[in-house]
């Protein structure tokens, strides 16, 4: 069973920063894109940032470049959300969706691909 598990939010200053964590499985094979996405009070949800199969390609919105860093762990199956430098309008809750794709690929599906969603996870950046 497909299963997507995020992890990491809380409650930050201005400036802080958080890591975020989403743990995949139930795909089968094991290969698969992951994007971050969030969806703030009163708002749409939109993607944040993405990364390949590979771990190779990488994308982010204009608003966190620089301040976030995607990454993944594919031995742990875990792919990472470092959000850095952190504002009060990155107040959402977070989620992580993935996506099957090919083994070691470097392409990356656009947001409004990703159809396998987890919970969510909130972060709240206030002082």
């Amino acid at each position: 069973q497909l299963q997507l598990v995020e992890s990491g939010g809380g409650l930050v200053q201005p400036g802080g920063s958080l890591r975020l964590s989403c743990v995949v499985s139930g795909f089968t094979p094991d290969y698969y894109a992951v994007g971050w996405f969030r969806q703030a009070p009163g708002k749409g949800r939109e993607g944040v940032s993405c990364i390949s199969s590979s771990g190779g390609s990488t994308h982010y919105v204009d608003s966190v470049t620089g301040r976030f860093t995607i990454s993944r762990d594919n031995a742990k199956n875990t792919v990472y959300l470092q959000m850095n430098s952190l504002k009060p309008e990155d107040t959402a809750v977070y989620y992580c969706a993935a996506l099957p794709a090919l083994a070691n690929s470097t392409l990356l599906p656009a947001f409004s691909d990703f159809d396998s969603w987890g919970q969510g996870t909130q972060v709240t950046v206030s002082s």
